[in-house]
């Protein structure tokens, strides 16, 4: 007899459906199970307010968190940046695969680049964080352009490049390869021109505490390289008690010998959002053995970065 099948909570966004999609797969694979997919509508979804607006922080999770608490469905797939930074007492995060590129793109019209937009260029993004460093760019460049605050799916942006509105939107490389639809961006975006949102590109499995069973078979899937460079990110934005929509970038790569990773490299960037003032860090260290280490790596460079005046540039500070 077939097992049951485990049900996998998703936003019905086509992004989510399609790495939900992608989880489902290396689930069933690892554990034998058929996987079904569960469409569940969040909050983030249907309201029509700027992020920074609606707190940005767990808007697109509480409904999928509510649906696993109340047993509706085994396990839930974020996009880990949406996760907020604080742990859930009741939830655990069984997994997190490799992640994607986890770069920002540009998609412009008549295929341009960032540096080719032409004077007073309309850039789009939802993120306080890409404005700051677009703008701080065009100002240590020469550049004029604008940005300008905009939500929707994948389409909906591309759609505003494509009537003219815009253009050009800023989107993750993630999202569009997990779409199928990487070849519409124009320009990949340095990570030393815009750092990426913390945890950009990572996923997130989380399922209850107390299943033991599934923990171990979705901790098949965990990436420890990811899980640790995502760790510090996310302990550098906690610590600045930045929720989602603060203007604060991180990006912990690692640093390899041929085959071996030797260390890991964390930087970290907060700016007003019309790029005036930036303080960026990065620092340099082995890679963290342990959740403890990878935390203190984040939350040292947060208390550097605090001394050198990030508070100031945040507006609200989320509480």
């Amino acid at each position: 007899m077939t097992e049951k099948a485990l049900r996998l909570g998703t936003r019905r966004s086509k992004l989510a459906m399609a790495q939900s999609g992608q989880v489902a797969d290396a689930v069933s694979q690892v554990t034998g199970r058929p996987v079904e997919l569960v469409e569940i509508t969040t909050y983030g979804d249907t309201s029509r307010e700027h992020l920074a607006q609606i707190g940005g922080t767990g808007v697109f999770v509480a409904a999928l968190r509510d649906a696993l608490l109340r047993g509706e469905v085994d396990f839930a797939v974020h996009s880990l940046k949406d996760l907020p930074t604080t742990p859930h007492d009741d939830l655990v995060v069984a997994a997190i695969p490799e992640r994607e590129d986890p770069r920002d793109v540009v998609v412009a019209r008549d295929a341009r680049k960032l540096t080719d937009l032409p004077r007073g260029a309309r850039i789009g993004t939802g993120a306080p964080r890409r404005m700051a460093q677009l703008n701080a760019y065009a100002r240590t460049h020469g550049m004029e352009i604008e940005t300008v605050p905009i939500r929707g799916n994948v389409d909906t942006r591309i759609g505003y490049v494509r009537s003219g509105e815009l253009d050009a939107v800023v989107l993750a490389a993630a999202g569009l390869n997990r779409v199928g639809r990487i070849d519409e961006a124009t320009d990949f975006l340095s990570v030393d021109t815009v750092l990426p949102a913390p945890g950009q590109g990572a996923l997130a499995i989380e399922c209850a505490a107390d299943d033991a069973s599934l923990i171990a078979a979705l901790a098949e899937l965990d990436d420890p390289f990811t899980r640790a460079a995502v760790t510090a990110e996310r302990s550098l934005l906690a610590a600045l008690e930045a929720g989602c929509s603060a203007p604060v970038g991180a990006l912990a790569d690692l640093l390899a010998d041929g085959q071996t990773v030797k260390e890991m490299r964390l930087r970290g960037v907060v700016g007003t959002t019309d790029g005036s003032t930036l303080v960026q860090l990065s620092t340099t260290g082995p890679v963290p053995e342990t959740h403890e280490a990878a935390m203190a790596l984040g939350r040292d460079m947060a208390t550097e970065m605090l001394a050198q005046g990030a508070a100031g540039l945040m507006g609200e500070r989320a509480q």
